[in-house]
């Protein structure tokens, strides 16, 4: 019987990998902001050099949705003819901010790529955000063009009078006659075959390229300012965690014979689905299958049909996969890769999914909008034996364990907050000097999660600092819902808490203590809600309590009595 070989310590395949200058994953160091970094010396420079690298795979399918195909021939001429137009129709110019607001269809990358080739920042809003929350951060990012689907569209237009920046709203698929000035995508980039050029831009990696939207603490979203390189580098850092693992136990990684598939289940405008799974896609080549909506028994029909090499998203997808009653009646031979995270996954499920796919390899993986997605990721027969952790960092990246209060380095084993430094972390909060000083701290990201480290160097994952929820992979900050019901004449105390979903991984639970004589009901307080905030964010369970709610001597609500009242703990 074949044992299985012992695994190559990670410091020493580390310095293997890197250390020589023809290396594939060569480490130079460069001066980022005042600050030594060590940086991947094959990293692309910019986005518009992803790009021009992708139009070499011309004639191959880039974007399939539904009935409709794109090859990147295709998808590059509808670019050059959007960012054509954004400069000459619009006059947008390095610097300004491009706003986009749709579910995943096929002109949300155009969008994104026309967007960053010219120096525009693109801005990708949330789409299951209510009107007034998209208003606000169209005012916060000062964005010039907003693209929307029908849908945001119609969000977003009793709000205008609050947008004086916003020049032009430009509709994706409309549904109806558009209000005066407003365009539909056709006017802007029309299904030409006319080959026209991008027009010219000079890019600097430290160059900003989009300010992602993540919920605050305070009740208001703050803009992580990511650059070129950020989203640039991350893409080698990516494909390094993967190929450390093979030489790690014995293999030399090969590259694939043919072209790669992979199904885009989660939403294009968060960083896992923009960054890590678009953006690195359109390096390799890759054919990229988008839906409607998840559905466990679409994505296994369309695995088959398109012969796709990898899905994922939250835990809960590819355990829906697995446990679908159709899953066996169809061919998922073509996976090679089963790829999660936004959300805690149970032990057994890479064991599971190893069971099911013969050969695919599992991973995990963890990360920050801040950090531009991906800042661990722990795969194959790492995650088979440690499948609680999120890996160990790429040597581009450090990651140390802080006390909370007294902001000293903890050691091996000790769990305290989460700091990450490397060229992948973002710039700042847009127009928001406090909020960045408070999270940068000489380079390093305070990320307000719990961990630590174990002696091998791999990171667990234990809690969250910030007072935020996990639901289905959508951070909800428990401030933002509390105030949403303190806003509620009636209420008089609240506390938001998650509660434990084997799907979602949390649901929204909140207890409300009401002012004497009132006589609001949880179904009167949902509703009040919900015209405030999104949809997801509502509380799926309220009790209202006549008592006040636990605190402790300093006025603080004791969330885990919370908890313990409500059956949830």
């Amino acid at each position: 019987m074949m044992t299985a070989p012992t695994p190559i310590p990670f410091a020493l395949l580390d310095q293997q990998l890197t250390g020589a200058a023809d290396s594939p994953f060569a480490i130079e160091t460069q001066m980022i902001r005042g600050l030594e970094t060590p940086v991947w010396r094959n990293a692309f420079p910019h986005l518009r050099a992803v790009l021009e690298h992708s139009a070499q795979f011309e004639p191959r399918d880039y974007l399939v949705y539904e009935g409709e195909r794109f090859t990147y021939a295709e998808h590059h001429r509808q670019v050059a003819a959007l960012a054509q137009a954004l400069v000459r129709d619009f006059g947008i110019r390095k610097g300004d901010r491009v706003a986009l607001a749709m579910r995943n269809y096929p002109e949300w990358p155009m969008v994104y790529w026309a967007t960053v080739a010219i120096g525009a920042i693109i801005v990708p809003l949330n789409a299951w955000l209510s009107g007034a929350e998209l208003a606000y951060a169209l005012a916060d990012s000062g964005s010039r063009i907003l693209f929307a689907d029908a849908e945001r569209s119609a969000a977003i237009a009793p709000h205008r009078a609050e947008l004086p920046a916003l020049e032009c709203l430009v509709t994706v698929r409309p549904s109806g006659e558009l209000p005066a000035g407003d365009l539909p995508w056709s006017a802007l980039a029309p299904a030409s075959t006319n080959e026209v050029p991008l027009p010219e831009a000079v890019l600097d990696p430290e160059d900003a390229a989009a300010i992602y939207y993540t919920s605050g603490t305070t009740g208001r979203p703050k803009g992580a300012l990511l650059t070129h390189r950020n989203l640039c580098v991350n893409q080698v850092t990516g494909v390094y965690l993967r190929a450390r693992t093979e030489f790690r136990y014995g293999r030399t990684p090969q590259l694939p014979t043919e072209q790669m598939g992979q199904l885009i289940s989660v939403p294009l405008f968060h960083v896992t689905g923009s960054i890590a799974m678009l953006i690195g896609s359109t390096i390799q080549g890759s054919k990229l299958v988008f839906m409607h909506r998840w559905n466990p028994e679409d994505a296994i029909r369309l695995v088959e049909r398109e012969r796709l090499h990898s899905f994922g998203g939250v835990p809960s997808m590819p355990l829906q996969v697995i446990e679908s009653p159709i899953f066996h009646q169809h061919d998922t031979s073509s996976v090679k890769a089963v790829l999660f995270g936004g959300a805690p996954p149970s032990p057994e499920l890479a064991a599971r999914i190893r069971a099911v796919f013969p050969g695919a390899s599992a991973s995990n993986g963890y990360g920050l909008t801040e950090t531009s997605g991906v800042a661990t990721v722990n795969v194959a027969e790492d995650y088979l034996a440690k499948p609680r952790s999120a890996g160990v960092p790429a040597p581009v990246n450090q990651v140390k364990i802080m006390h909370l209060d007294e902001l000293h380095e903890l050691p091996v084993g000790e769990i305290g907050e989460i700091w990450i430094r490397g060229p992948q972390v973002f710039q700042g909060y847009w127009n928001n000097p406090e909020a960045t000083a408070r999270t940068l701290v000489d380079g390093w990201l305070r990320s307000g999660d719990l961990g630590y480290l174990d002696e091998d160097g791999s990171l667990f994952v234990v809690d969250r600092a910030k007072d935020m929820l996990l639901r289905g992979g959508e951070n909800i900050y428990c401030i933002e819902v509390e105030n949403a019901l303190f806003s509620h004449p009636d209420v008089l105390d609240a506390a938001v808490v998650g509660m434990p979903d084997p799907v979602l991984g949390e649901r929204v639970a909140a207890m409300v203590q009401l002012r004497a004589g009132s006589s609001a009901d949880a179904e009167t307080l949902r509703q009040h809600v919900r015209a405030q905030i999104a949809a997801f964010k509502v509380p799926e369970r309220i009790d209202i309590v006549a008592e006040p709610l636990p605190r402790n001597a300093n006025g603080k609500i004791l969330k885990p009595e919370v908890k313990k009242a409500m059956g949830l703990a």
